[in-house]
């Protein structure tokens, strides 16, 4: 953390403890009189955007920071799949025969986080949507381990809540989705794609955009149920018509276990 100690200028935190105790007067109770960094009327208005999405890109940077994270571990996989001890709950026999990749992700979070927080770093930290399912399975396979891991949440209408084994303070909320997915990559060292739906998709297919395009180094790319992403997608296809080259269907790396995945990270060698 920062010294604030040596800072000759009076902190921000005791000017809101200290306007907090203004005089009950009519021109302190004006919104114009608050504090513009602890107004939350202001912050929220239009014009006030480029802050709120600087906000959100800083925030949980100084954070992972501040909490000696070095690299991460990407999971991303779908919300519905459940924990096979609850297939019977699964809206679709898909979802139930799904359930066997919650194990895996949370044995693949599992074996990642043994071979990353050694001593005093926290290498290959898992980082999920911190949501229910595939994201549930990485943050618990993480603490099985006796490890941290992050969630990144984002406010969704429906409701959703930050599933019980993220660690605390490594818990985070977003308003915008873009900021989000900038969180994800800034720090991975590899990215597994679980079974998922439109979310997992996208976040799938931008981060390989940005590898195709080189906005990003390469890493290990690892999709677990082969069978899933070809019936769902027809990567040759996408090849064959040209809107791809066959070169792009070596940036990612079918695996059907955690054991196979973290061999491929293991054996990892990035291509010149």
């Amino acid at each position: 953390m920062h010294d604030d100690a040596r800072r000759p200028l009076r902190d921000a935190l005791r000017d809101i403890e200290s306007a907090r105790d203004s005089p009950d007067t009519a021109q302190a109770r004006s919104p114009s009189y608050r504090l513009a960094f602890a107004d939350p009327e202001f912050l929220c208005r239009d014009e006030m955007r480029a802050v709120r999405v600087q906000l959100e890109l800083l925030k949980p940077e100084l954070m992972m920071r501040d909490y000696g994270i070095e690299s991460t571990i990407v999971l991303f996989g779908g919300a519905r799949i459940p924990d096979p001890a609850h297939r019977d709950t699964a809206r679709t026999q898909t979802l139930a025969d799904l359930s066997k990749y919650y194990d895996e992700a949370r044995e693949f979070a599992r074996r990642m986080t043994l071979r990353g927080q050694q001593g005093d770093r926290l290498d290959h930290v898992i980082v999920t949507g911190g949501g229910p399912g595939v994201m549930e399975a990485g943050n618990r396979g993480a603490a099985d381990a006796g490890g941290v891991s992050i969630g990144l949440n984002i406010v969704l209408p429906h409701e959703q809540v930050p599933n019980p084994y993220v660690t605390p303070e490594l818990c985070f909320n977003f308003h915008y989705f873009a900021m989000r997915k900038m969180h994800f990559l800034l720090r991975a060292a590899a990215i597994a794609i679980f079974p998922g739906g439109f979310g997992t998709l996208d976040e799938m297919f931008e981060a390989l955009t940005l590898i195709q395009t080189r906005r990003m180094d390469p890493v290990p790319f690892l999709l677990f149920g082969r069978s899933f992403w070809e019936t769902v997608i027809n990567w040759e296809a996408l090849a064959e018509a040209g809107t791809i080259s066959h070169e792009d269907l070596r940036l990612f790396s079918f695996v059907e276990t955690a054991e196979e995945a973290v061999a491929i990270i293991e054996g990892w060698t990035p291509p010149r």
